[in-house]
């Protein structure tokens, strides 16, 4: 992607990031987290971002919930310019386009307040519907209803993430940021968080964004973009795209996915690991020619 202009961030891209660079500096060292990262996402599009630690997935979801301001390039969410953002606007930004469901549930709900209080919460500062009806029907939403009068000690922890989806929907967020939703429940659980992400994507024509370490939770969106060294490395989308078939099935449902190798504006592709194992290169010279239009990668070795 070359450069984006403020009339083409609106149009129907809700996540613009062009060449995208972060970089920490301590007084002993100097990390670069993204390293030229390009991505758009549509409007109503549900996808994961996947990565090992260290990739930089995490600084690019910081940044897209207005956390963390890059160090150059430019992104666009909803059409407004994260780079060029005064503090107040900043501040209505994380309040009105985005929604974040931490994976550490002590930052989504107050502990003192029952559910239902929790979820009202964030709806104080927003004109609207009546606040505890619009409350009730995000709960019910997650089927958590029967759960509004308890607090956080009563709750399981894949209870609490249930209610943190619901608080996070409150203000009706353009964007719903998750991190790692599915990292600390079990998998029935998280199976049913899940579910709840393809209704909301599916029913509200919600925009999702996920960062995942789960694989079980990857194979049932419909694209995956894989970060490694701050860049995006491959992405995978379904070849279809599963009917509304009912909620419940959803958990069981694997969408066959097809891999992609995406090549940054140089030119240049960072093959994955486990093609590399499956091809037996084990050094880092390949052979590269083209035969019949296609492109064929080899391994040196005799």
């Amino acid at each position: 992607m070359s450069g984006i202009s403020e009339g083409e961030s609106k149009n129907g891209y809700m996540i613009l990031a062009d060449n995208l660079v972060k970089i920490y500096k301590t007084s002993e060292l100097e990390v670069m987290a993204l390293q030229g990262l390009d991505l758009t996402v549509r409007e109503g599009e549900l996808l994961a971002v996947v990565g090992n630690s260290g990739s930089g997935k995490s600084t690019f979801l910081n940044m897209l919930g207005g956390l963390d301001q890059p160090s150059a390039g430019r992104l666009f969410v909803d059409g407004k310019n994260l780079f060029t953002m005064t503090e107040r606007e900043r501040v209505m930004y994380k309040r009105d386009t985005v929604g974040f469901v931490w994976q550490n549930n002590a930052r989504n709900l107050l502990p003192y307040m029952s559910a239902l209080e929790n979820v009202m919460t964030p709806m104080r500062f927003t004109p609207g519907k009546n606040r505890r009806e619009h409350a009730l029907e995000l709960l019910d939403l997650v089927g958590m209803n029967a759960k509004k009068n308890s607090r956080l000690s009563q709750l399981s922890g894949g209870e609490q993430q249930r209610i943190a989806i619901a608080i996070a929907l409150a203000n009706h967020p353009r964007l719903l940021l998750a991190d790692e939703p599915t990292g600390s429940v079990d998998r029935q659980t998280a199976d049913y968080i899940i579910d709840v992400f393809n209704r909301l994507n599916r029913e509200w024509g919600q925009t999702i964004l996920i960062v995942t370490h789960d694989m079980e939770l990857a194979k049932r969106v419909p694209r995956v973009v894989a970060i490694r060294d701050g860049k995006i490395s491959t992405e995978r989308t379904a070849k279809v795209i599963p009917d509304a078939s009912g909620f419940e099935a959803e958990s069981t449902k694997e969408l066959e996915q097809e891999e992609f190798a995406i090549l940054d504006r140089h030119g240049r592709v960072q093959l994955p690991e486990h093609l590399l194992r499956e091809a037996h290169i084990e050094d880092r010279k390949v052979k590269m020619e083209v035969k019949d239009g296609k492109i064929v990668i080899t391994s040196n070795e005799k």
